[in-house]
């Protein structure tokens, strides 16, 4: 009798043991858990890309917002005329060229606009002012006032006339042109006087 209850003890607790483990015997593995952080790839990003539009016929404030608008905003204006004058109020301007061209860019890229006045005409080619005068006489014949002064060096002594012999004062430089210099272009400068005659750009050199 104590044999068979000794038997059942045994039977009941290998059966507890069985359940514990699995049926096969083996101890049950936990279950396996999903990380939630996304598993991601180290990448360079680059530039990023935009279109940049046709700026040209636009007024210079409109041209500004659309370049603006599609991502560009390292933007920068001239005086398509070679005259040096500044776009203090931009809806007073228009855009002639554009630089660089309509398509893809990176919007990093600086878009210079060159731009005349609304009631002037586009000239034919984009007009650069000269570089700064480096031991030579550049030539300013037909260049602005301005222009010239701003590429010789700031020590030189400038001395500007009126042209047309009325002996009217040059006040606004942007707006008067050189007709004669002294010296002549390609003359070597060694810090002598400079002296420059001058009309308005509406008017004819005599």
């Amino acid at each position: 009798m104590r044999r068979h209850v000794i038997t059942a003890l045994l039977s009941s607790l290998t059966l507890l043991s069985l359940t514990a483990c699995g049926n096969d015997g083996s101890k049950e593995a936990p279950p396996k858990t999903e990380s939630s952080a996304p598993t991601t790839s180290a990448t360079t990003e680059g530039a990023k890309t935009a279109d940049l539009p046709n700026l040209v016929g636009k007024g210079l404030q409109s041209a500004q917002d659309a370049a603006q608008a599609a991502g560009f905003y390292a933007l920068a204006s001239h005086d398509s005329l070679g005259r040096g004058r500044k776009q203090v109020l931009d809806r007073d301007w228009k855009v002639c060229f554009q630089t660089p061209g309509p398509g893809r860019r990176t919007t990093d890229t600086e878009v210079d606009l060159g731009v005349v006045k609304l009631e002037e005409t586009c000239p034919d080619k984009d007009q650069t002012e000269p570089p700064k005068a480096a031991g030579k006489m550049p030539d300013f014949k037909g260049k602005s006032v301005k222009v010239a002064r701003e590429a010789l060096d700031p020590s030189t002594s400038i001395t500007v006339t009126d042209a047309s012999g009325q002996d009217r004062n040059v006040l606004v430089e942007s707006n008067w042109k050189v007709c004669s210099q002294e010296p002549s272009a390609g003359a070597e400068l060694t810090g002598q006087p400079v002296s420059l005659k001058a009309v308005k750009f509406e008017e004819s050199c005599p």
